[in-house]
């Protein structure tokens, strides 16, 4: 019979971190070819602009503001796990931190984000 893996706290969190990372650095690719286009002129550079303006690439921006926030405190709560011997001790805690700051800080600037797409 197949069972299905519960990760605990410190495998969703890796898991998070990575799938965040991965986004972060798509964002960084998009971003280097929409940069590209520069070389080609300003008629083709503003013809491009239009796709930002769109409504499912805001909502993208949303999501990656999100992956960006969670990436960071996700980044802190690794850098005090590797530099803090008694922080090992408190994964599940930190996790719980981490989760409760990501959504402190990503709830209030998705909505005013979000207010901006109308």
């Amino acid at each position: 019979m197949l069972r299905l893996y519960r990760g605990r706290e410190g495998m969703i969190s890796w898991a998070l971190h990575r799938l965040t990372g991965l986004g972060v650095l798509m964002f960084l690719f998009i971003h280097i070819a929409d940069i590209f286009v520069i070389g080609y002129g300003p008629e083709q550079f503003n013809d491009l602009l239009f796709i930002y303006h769109a409504t499912p690439f805001r909502i993208m921006e949303i999501l990656l503001v999100g992956a960006v926030y969670y990436h960071a405190f996700n980044g802190i709560r690794i850098i005090l796990i590797d530099f803090w011997d008694g922080a090992a001790n408190y994964q599940k805690q930190l996790f719980y931190g981490v989760i409760i700051v990501f959504f402190a800080a990503f709830i209030p600037t998705a909505i005013r984000m979000g207010m901006a797409i109308g």
